[in-house]
């Protein structure tokens, strides 16, 4: 499902199957490192004593207002609840990556 809207929205197949590799791919630029840093921070809150560390906050602050990280937390909480719910419910995950597009 998101692929296919992430493809329709114009973006190349490499960035949408490497999204999870995103620090060891050249395909993200560094505001972008920052709000997937952020979401791996948040979503991973018991990895670490400290969840969300202030390094990863700043960084994430340099290329985003106020407006915009309340805007990418909520983005970043919807998505965690639907993943949380889904699980919890054993739901399947919607859509799937093209065989093409995983090669």
């Amino acid at each position: 499902m998101h692929y296919q809207f992430l493809k329709d929205a114009g973006e190349t197949p490499e960035r949408c199957v490497t999204v999870s590799a995103w620090r060891d791919t050249p395909y993200f630029s560094d505001a972008e490192r920052a709000a997937l840093a952020l979401a791996e921070a948040v979503t991973r809150l018991s990895d670490r004593p400290d969840p969300v560390p202030d390094e990863i906050w700043n960084e994430a602050a340099k290329h985003y207002d106020e407006r915009a990280l309340a805007s990418l937390l909520v983005a970043i909480g919807t998505i965690n609840v639907w993943n949380r719910l889904n699980v919890a419910t054993k739901q399947v995950a919607f859509g799937r990556i093209p065989e093409a597009a995983a090669r």
